[in-house]
């Protein structure tokens, strides 16, 4: 093994919360900032809440409507080309063959 290639491990690293509980692990870094920990986190209290960082859910239901729409929007050119396909299949007539129309 190779030495001095590790960082610094700080043993007694403090994690602070936004909550702000604070507790002590082993870590690189020697002080730590998270958004959740066990003390507000809703799988730990019980509670009913959104756990959203940074509009996560409100990208996801954007996202959803703009794929609702864009949905109506490829059934119209789906059908429009239907229409085409089916309307060069039809026969032509002896005069349009001739003539070159169509």
């Amino acid at each position: 093994m190779k030495a001095s290639i590790h960082p610094k491990w700080y043993p007694d690293a403090t994690v602070v919360c936004a909550c702000g509980n604070t507790f002590t692990v082993g870590s690189t870094k020697q002080a730590v900032r998270v958004e959740i920990c066990h003390k507000c986190h809703p799988f730990f209290t019980g509670e009913m809440k959104y756990v959203d960082t940074m509009g996560r859910v409100e990208k996801f239901q954007a996202k959803q409507k703009q794929a609702q729409a864009q949905i109506a929007v490829l059934a119209a050119k789906k059908k429009k080309k239907l229409e085409k396909q089916a309307q060069e299949r039809t026969p032509k007539t002896l005069r349009e063959m001739l003539l070159g129309n169509g």
